[in-house]
């Protein structure tokens, strides 16, 4: 039974880590369209547009790191 609980922690921390690390994935390509988007409508801001746009994708993947060791220390707790 104690084998089933592991098991079960493990597949919680994969399928957790898969999905904070899609997700983050997703955010950020949608971040780097829409700045993309709005420096193609307006050259003239691109330095603030980008400098947001790397502020905005450093606290999604602060997120994302975050959540991966919460995932790591549910797969190695006992």
């Amino acid at each position: 039974m104690e084998h089933l609980h592991l098991a079960l922690g493990y597949l919680a921390a994969g399928l957790g880590a898969g999905l904070s690390v899609f997700g983050a994935g997703f955010g950020i390509g949608k971040l780097a369209a829409a700045a993309m988007d709005a420096s193609g409508r307006q050259p003239e801001a691109a330095g603030q547009i980008r400098t947001s746009m790397l502020i905005a994708a450093a606290l999604i993947e602060g997120a994302t790191f975050f959540a991966l060791a919460i995932c790591i220390i549910l797969a190695t707790a006992k």
